[in-house]
């Protein structure tokens, strides 16, 4: 009976290191090649795309958040900004760098029910979750991922792209 557990515990060892392998070698070329390092003074911000509400700037720190791959960027939004309830076609990490964050879950908009989350703090919101959030000072979060990114109002008439026209 020991003989037998051994032999699976060296089976399950062998079989998980030969699959950690495996991840290994499957990786591009050059996916290890170049590092990416950002200093706070080297972030260069933009006006957000028009599907953020108007206020908000952002800078890419990695990928293109429209392409499939992994992304990073970080959203400033300044104080009394409100997003509508939305969702995401793939898994979010929210990092909250400077500010807090007001965070809420679910499809209506309910000031009460937020969560302030600080500086230092994350969120991990599901796939297809709906999710909104405010700011009562300038917030600075840093959204990774893996993409391609996207975002769907829950309320299509709080989309700001159908009052810019753009998409």
């Amino acid at each position: 009976m020991q003989m037998a557990k051994t032999i699976s515990c060296v089976a399950l060892a062998v079989c998980l290191i030969g699959g950690f392998m495996v991840s290994a070698a499957a990786q591009p070329a050059d996916a290890k090649a170049d590092h990416i390092m950002v200093t706070p003074d080297a972030v260069k911000w933009v006006d957000a795309p028009p599907s953020l509400p108007a206020g908000a700037k952002w800078a890419v720190l990695e990928g293109n958040p429209t392409q499939a791959g992994p992304f990073a960027f970080r959203v400033k939004v300044p104080a009394g900004y409100k997003m509508p309830p939305h969702t995401h076609p793939n898994l979010e990490h929210v990092t909250v760098i400077s500010g807090t964050f007001q965070f809420g879950m679910g499809e209506q908009f309910d000031e009460s029910k937020v969560k302030p989350m600080p500086a230092g703090s994350l969120v991990v919101i599901p796939t297809d979750s709906p999710h909104y959030f405010l700011t009562k000072d300038e917030t600075v979060v840093q959204v990774h991922g893996i993409g391609p990114w996207g975002i769907t109002f829950v309320n299509s008439a709080d989309d700001p792209r159908q009052r810019t026209g753009q998409r």
